[in-house]
């Protein structure tokens, strides 16, 4: 007779950290809603309207609504994003301050909200070149952490496209800027895979995709990556074009999303959408099933 193994059935690998950026229409607290409604398990959100420079004060109410929401441990990972206006390499004065006050503000609401982070597009030097550029956003991301003494939400600079004057679309610029930076313990890094491939890195195959990763773990460290933006690119390679399209449906195609989607030291990163959607968000479910097949 048989002895029967004395060894556990393995365990089912857990479900990737996957999801998508949600509105927050109607309440902070509808986001959650709509994640769940796709089955993700991760999520991006902007703080307040991200087209507006500022808003009234977050209600605690809502804040609670939030952080209390019966289902909201069923996201694992939740985070924000700031507003497109902000600009820390700004070079108008007005446009720089309200650049400054735009992120400290939005970054009190992220800590209200329980965000671990928030992302942040670095910023664009507007023709002032790109070392005063990446010396004034260093100065400036100073200025907003000296004024937040106590603040628990991190910023996680993107990576960029490089379209116009923008910084931040080589790992040498954001390692740079974590160097400059007095408080570099307050940062960290979010990889957006169409700007990476905008920029002219190579993710038109798996070993184009592994020799990215392998400079970036080289120039600044697989510790500092908090989020992956998983978005397809419309532009071509090294166009510095920033155009978000569906998985498998742009010019980067699935190799590099097989790497991402597989590599055990990426597992618990958060990869979220930012891909054109319907108010249905059937776009997210079809793309989400897109990456959740590519995992091995």
């Amino acid at each position: 007779m048989a002895r029967k193994s004395s060894s556990s059935p393995a365990t089912p690998p857990a479900a990737p950290l996957l999801g998508a950026h949600m509105s927050i229409a109607g309440g902070v607290a509808n986001a959650i809603d709509r994640a769940l409604s796709v089955g993700a398990t991760a999520m991006q959100i902007f703080v307040k309207n991200n087209m507006q420079w500022f808003a009234k004060p977050l209600p605690e109410a809502e804040a609670a609504a939030f952080t209390h929401h019966p289902r909201r441990g069923e996201i694992r990972s939740v985070f924000g994003h700031t507003g497109y206006m902000i600009n820390l390499g700004a070079t108008n004065p007005e446009f720089h301050a309200k650049s400054l006050r735009a992120l400290e503000e939005e970054l009190i609401r992220a800590d209200q909200l329980e965000l671990p982070f928030l992302v942040l597009h670095p910023g664009a030097h507007m023709g002032a070149g790109e070392e005063a550029g990446l010396a004034r956003i260093a100065e400036s991301l100073d200025r907003v952490f000296a004024a937040l003494p106590e603040g628990r939400a991190r910023v996680a600079l993107e990576t960029t496209a490089g379209q116009g004057s923008s910084l931040g679309h080589t790992f040498e610029e954001l390692a740079a800027l974590l160097e400059r930076c007095a408080h570099p313990e307050r940062l960290c890094i979010c990889m957006d895979t169409a700007h990476l491939f905008a920029a002219g890195y190579d993710l038109s195959s798996e070993e184009g995709t592994r020799e990215t990763f392998a400079a970036f773990e080289r120039l600044i460290g697989l510790e500092r990556l908090v989020a992956i933006h998983c978005n397809d690119s419309k532009a071509a390679r090294g166009s510095r074009v920033d155009r978000h399209d569906h998985i498998g449906k742009g010019k980067i195609g699935l190799p590099a999303f097989r790497v991402i989607m597989n590599d055990p030291r990426l597992a618990a990163i958060p990869k979220v959408l930012e891909t054109p959607k319907g108010k249905d968000l059937a776009e997210d479910v079809e793309n989400m099933a897109t990456l959740r097949g590519l995992q091995k």
